[in-house]
């Protein structure tokens, strides 16, 4: 019989754990909990949380024991843990190590380990692999270290990568000590330790993924890393912005030339020792390039001797980077996001073949010490409108996440918003292009989307973050690397069905630390009884896990309903 304590943890014998979040230490736990196990679903006060061998893993790669996450579940526990629960988490633990991949002679790998490990690994998949049995392991080419590491992690035998890395083309290249102006600069000091924790020798050092919040100064740490390591790199981001962002960043901080710095777009084509690059242009496959007589772009991992591969926002790497980077294992590979929640459930990839969380700051952590603004998050629930009532109720599943999400009574919730936080610069964020098009002309603001020039995107950036412009309506592209940092109000009017990946950075807009009040208001507007508020309890899933609360706001429609009521 399990003997009954008095804390906020519950944890089951099926691996996962409830954490009652009105009990007084609930905080508390949340912060320990979060750190070996991912949130999955809140209904009512009962968060629920779920230990899986990735989180386990990712857990012992930032230095945890199996005793340390023990100890958490025993501590804040409400009952004795379940010695299956305990099992099955050492057993993880036990497996995360107990195979190491070493150089080998003749230019092979050595898979070695322990002997019990050892004899676990399927033979026949090995020998597929080219593998020979040798003296302490298996012999395993080169060529096939990337394809081996994502194997193991699905095997659930996790490989600690030794084997070393190439130098890479030589460049010379350091961070500045002073910044135009005469300002001083340095690293921060977690900027600084998520750095030594990625350039450490031995271990997994030289490859891993760094998690910070927008605004926390992630480009600095892959600058910082080139500085360190001074050789030639390929940067990989989201999109073109983001791209001059970086060569921003790398001309400003550190002593790199422009003249070594290359853009490769669908309008540039420049190839230098530093090289930025986009996903999108980089996701056309070579089957698809054949096909319409276009360039292969693939072939620019292969185009000079680059030492780093810098993968920015991590967590939107494609599948096509994804299969060339498992051949890339002996360059050293830094990812860089804000969350590593992935919706399409490749989490284990980014763990095989970009490296383990080498380090993570919680967003609270950084926004005590005033790094990142404190921001309110808050919903809004409206009524679905007559107009659209009936349609709503005959469509299909697709169709009424459209209709709520679109939904015309959600524009008043605009403006009740917009009236109550006079002189923010704020974001009118969503999803879909007709809605923002119509709020853009109902409130008088430009409308910046997908198929905005360049130019023209630009100069609307310059107008907001001079304060000349206070308000912008934004489509899913202010989702990633916008710099937008005088921005300090979001309302969220639309969403990519349940994505807490797309809440995180949506929210990251407004993360940028403020000059005086450094406070900032994400207002979610969600069309209640429909299907879009169980897409929206799920998007908060990910601030929630890092100690957040979303407050019902009232609104105009409330207020109505308790003069009714009256």
């Amino acid at each position: 019989m399990l003997k009954r304590k008095n804390g906020p943890l519950i944890a089951q014998a099926d691996g996962t754990v409830l954490l009652d979040d009105a009990h007084p230490a609930a905080e508390e736990a949340r912060a320990e909990l979060s750190r070996f196990a991912e949130l999955v679903k809140r209904p009512g006060t009962m968060h629920q949380y779920r230990i899986s061998p990735l989180s386990v893993w990712n857990a012992a790669a930032l230095g945890m024991s199996a005793d340390d996450m023990l100890q958490v579940l025993s501590r804040y526990g409400r009952y004795s843990l379940p010695a299956e629960a305990a099992e099955r988490l050492r057993q993880w633990m036990d497996r995360c190590g107990g195979l190491e991949l070493l150089p080998g002679t003749d230019g092979m790998l050595l898979l070695a380990g322990e002997s019990k490990r050892l004899l676990e690994l399927p033979k026949e998949w090995l020998e597929s692999l080219g593998a020979e049995p040798v003296e302490g392991g298996w012999q395993i080419p080169a060529d096939r270290r990337g394809e081996l590491k994502r194997e193991l992690v699905r095997l659930g035998m996790p490989v600690l990568d030794k084997a070393g890395y190439r130098e890479g083309e030589t460049l010379n290249v350091k961070l500045r000590d002073e910044l135009s102006g005469g300002r001083a600069f340095r690293l921060r000091d977690y900027q600084q330790e998520a750095l030594e924790r990625f350039c450490r020798q031995g271990g997994q050092g030289g490859s891993g993924v760094i998690v910070l919040p927008c605004g926390a100064g992630k480009t600095l740490v892959g600058a910082a890393a080139l500085a360190r390591l001074g050789c030639a790199a390929l940067v990989l981001t989201s999109g073109s912005t983001s791209i001059r962002q970086w060569k921003r960043e790398l001309l400003d901080k550190t002593t790199i030339q422009e003249s070594e710095i290359g853009e490769y777009t669908g309008e540039l084509k420049q190839i230098r020792p530093v090289t930025i690059a986009s996903y999108q242009i980089l996701a056309q496959g070579r089957g698809e390039a054949r096909k319409n007589g276009s360039t292969d772009h693939m072939n620019l991992f292969g185009s000079r001797d680059w030492g780093l591969i810098i993968y920015d926002e991590v967590h939107l790497l494609p599948a096509p980077v994804f299969r060339l980077t498992a051949e890339l294992q002996a360059t050293r590979r830094l990812g860089l996001t804000a969350t590593l929640v992935r919706e399409d459930g490749r989490a284990e990839d980014v763990f095989s073949l970009i490296g383990p969380k080498l380090y993570e700051l919680p967003w609270r952590e950084l926004e005590r010490q005033g790094w990142i603004a404190s921001v309110s998050c808050r919903e809004i629930r409206v009524p679905i409108c007559e107009s659209i009532g009936e349609k709503y109720e005959q469509a299909d599943l697709k169709t009424k996440l459209r209709l709520a999400g679109e939904n015309p009574a959600k524009a008043a919730a605009v403006r009740e918003v917009l009236e109550r936080h006079p002189g923010r610069r704020t974001l009118v964020i969503g999803h879909y292009l007709d809605q923002l098009r119509v709020l853009g002309t109902e409130l008088d603001a430009p409308v910046l989307c997908g198929s905005t020039p360049a130019a023209e995107r630009e100069e609307l950036f310059r107008r907001f973050n001079s304060g000349e412009l206070t308000l912008l309506v934004v489509s899913r592209v202010a989702n990633f690397a916008v710099d937008l940092p005088e921005a300090s109000l979001a309302v969220q009017v639309s969403g990519t069905f349940g994505s807490r990946q797309e809440e995180a950075q949506r929210i990251g807009r407004l993360l940028r630390p403020k000059a005086g009040d450094n406070s900032a208001y994400f207002y979610t507007v969600v069309t209640s009884g429909t299907k879009e508020t169980e897409f929206a309890l799920k998007r908060q899933l990910f601030m929630l896990e890092q100690g957040y609360r979303y407050e019902r706001a009232e609104s105009v429609w409330d207020e109505k309903k308790k003069e009714e009521g009256a």
